[in-house]
């Protein structure tokens, strides 16, 4: 769907940013501006901006800052359509939709409302549970039984469902509306058209989506009933692949640990909130998908999956490795951790407290290494036959990887299990596509490009160069790559102007950027600022333009002399391998991000003697700049 530029530029000029942010952040005016507490770090003092005279919120801290639309995708999690349709219902506005017919157009209308009015349906089932709940002495010692304080449980807005096949019916006046049904919450009986609950006898818990509207349950029940956990069926709201319980809940506890921990129960969520781990959430009874994955990078850029440690533990990890290889970029971490066989968190926890919980997190397998390990299982490596099995199994899932560092990596360390040279690893796949290829024509490229179309097999391809290189000599000291040696380069004198010529240049390395480098580079003085928050919003609003067209965009903007500046010129040259290029401006922002930890260090000497928290915050920073400087001086 493409939502005209000049439609987002009216929706912000009608959206008061103070009154979309003050939903979530309680705002003090403070001078010309509002003040409170970032939604995006913790924090104890306000350094939380919104300016209603720019329509712009700025923190000083973590250095967020946006428009109304860029708040609901980083802090309610939406993507940057259901944003401008968000605001655009607040104010009354229409979003335009120019490349869909009237037909479809009435067609999405209809199903908006029917969403909002199923979500009213579910909300007020909620509610019912909740008095419920209060009513029900039986419940209420299950939840204590299980630690859960009344502050978590009404965090998480749990609930009870009482016996009896029709209770619903007292807080419904109509029983028979079809949106009970609809909605998941009432069953017709398709012999006798009969209708019954159904949730009955169970601790309930909500299913919220990122904006914290209810789309569904999840019931456990008291005995021994089965199935132990039910949940909400499939219906216009709830769609168990996309969906994740507690994100709404752990969305601001997610970027203040700097991870989100995925388990599988909804007893270990709320558990583990109440543990010290409220950055928990938990898949809805099915397996990882690359939905799920892809939602929870909206938030943060490390995701760790905490799994038992029995065979079913093994089996639900190798469907999450699935589902996050296609979104496992060089800038996320995504980890596994296995508990012993008879322990889930929640037990886990009890048994031997946050701290070694912590310990375990902390020691999470690597998705590097549990692809390995995954490729390998079965495997006898001391024999040829089971090595040829490894890199067998290992085909598929390297295939799913991005194209990226890591990628290339992990050529080599299974081209070094197999025994083989990476090259000729590579050749034997690539065969192998092309063979599956031939046995249905057309359909193996058409599944691969949709499942992965940004993992080609094709050396060339994978640095997105269509002509071919003539061979090049590698050296002895080379990774076991077959793409091109690294050629040094001569870095500019100003760091940032190249920065924004590759991104000019190269507009999908956006997609490559994490949280904290978007942060760096809007927070740079104007002009380069400026121009880095319009490369991004028009990234989010049109996806990666060529340079052409960027210079057509630019024209009469505040920004258009300093872009024509650095795109001129004999320094403007940005071409050659787009990995290369990458990386280059993996390290100019890497030297930006020491520069920025030098300064907030500078800051905290000064108040290290009287603020304990000073100091630890300065010993914190200290070791991400390290590990910064390592990454620099490899560069180097």
């Amino acid at each position: 769907m493409t939502i005209p530029q000049s439609f987002i530029q009216e929706l912000l000029a009608r959206v008061d940013v103070v009154e979309v942010v003050g939903r979530y952040v309680a705002l003090k005016k403070g001078g010309a501006n509002f003040m409170g507490l970032c939604p995006f770090h913790g924090e104890k003092s306000p350094s939380f901006s919104v300016s209603p005279s720019k329509q712009f919120y700025h923190c000083f801290g973590c250095g967020k800052n946006g428009n109304a639309i860029s708040f609901l995708m980083e802090h309610a999690g939406m993507g940057f359509v259901d944003a401008v349709q968000d605001l655009a219902r607040q104010v009354g506005l229409q979003v335009p939709e120019d490349d869909v017919s009237p037909q479809e157009r009435e067609r999405a209308a209809a199903a908006r409302q029917k969403q909002a009015t199923l979500s009213d349906v579910l909300e007020k089932a909620g509610a019912a549970y909740r008095r419920h709940l209060r009513e029900s002495p039986r419940a209420v010692a299950y939840f204590k039984g299980r630690g859960v304080s009344g502050q978590v449980a009404k965090q998480y807005g749990l609930g009870y469902a009482p016996e009896g096949w029709r209770s619903l019916a007292s807080v419904f006046a109509h029983y028979d509306d079809p949106l009970l049904e609809e909605s998941g919450l009432v069953i017709v009986n398709e012999e006798d058209g009969k209708r019954y609950d159904r949730f009955r006898d169970r601790v309930m818990f909500p299913i919220r989506n990122v904006k914290g509207e209810c789309i569904g349950f999840g019931g456990r029940v008291l005995g021994n009933d089965k199935p132990k956990y039910l949940n909400s069926p499939e219906t216009p709201v709830f769609h168990k692949g996309r969906e994740l319980y507690g994100l709404f809940e752990a969305r601001n506890a997610i970027r203040e640990a700097g991870y989100a921990l995925v388990t599988e129960g909804y007893m270990d969520v709320v558990a583990l909130a109440q543990l010290g781990f409220p950055n928990a959430v938990a898949t809805l009874g099915t397996a990882c998908t690359p939905e799920h994955v892809q939602k929870l990078l909206r938030f943060t850029d490390a995701v760790v999956f905490s799994f038992d440690g029995d065979a079913a533990g093994r089996r639900a990890a190798r469907k999450a490795l699935e589902g996050a290889l296609p979104h496992a970029g060089d800038t996320r971490s995504i980890k596994f951790l296995f508990l012993p066989p008879e322990h889930d968190p929640d037990s886990f926890v009890r048994a031997h407290g946050s701290d070694a919980f912590a310990r375990m997190v902390g020691d999470a397998v690597p998705l590097s290494r549990f692809l390995i390990d995954a490729a390998s299982e079965g495997c006898d490596l001391g024999t040829g036959e089971g090595r040829a099995h490894m890199a067998s199994n290992a085909r598929p899932l390297w295939s799913a990887l991005p194209d990226g560092v890591l990628k290339r990596q992990l050529l080599g360390e299974l081209a070094e299990q197999a025994q083989l040279d990476a090259r000729d690893l590579l050749d034997l796949w690539q065969r192998a596509n092309a063979r599956e290829a031939q046995r249905s024509p057309g359909a193996a490229t058409a599944h691969a490009a949709r499942k992965h179309p940004q993992a080609p097999d094709d050396p060339q391809a994978m640095t997105s160069d269509p002509a071919p290189r003539p061979a090049r000599r590698r050296r002895e000291s080379a990774p076991p790559w077959p793409g091109p040696s690294r050629m040094p380069r001569s870095l500019p004198s100003a760091r940032i102007d190249h920065a924004a010529r590759l991104l000019l240049s190269h507009m999908d390395f956006m997609e490559h950027l994490g949280h904290e480098d978007h942060a760096v580079l809007c927070a740079q003085s104007a002009p380069h600022g400026t121009l880095f928050v319009w490369i991004e919003d028009l990234f989010h609003t049109a996806g990666p333009l060529p340079w052409a067209v960027l210079r057509e965009r630019l024209r009469d903007h505040p920004c258009e002399a300093l872009a024509l500046r650095v795109m001129t010129g004999a320094h403007a040259q940005t071409e050659g391998d787009l990995q290369e290029l990458r990386l280059e401006l993996r390290d100019l922002l890497n030297r930006m991000l020491v520069e920025d930890i030098k300064a907030e260090q500078s800051a905290l000497i000064e108040r290290a003697a009287q603020d304990p928290a000073a100091l630890e915050r300065y010993r914190a920073l200290e070791q991400k700049r390290n590990a910064l400087m390592g990454h620099v001086e490899r560069k180097a």
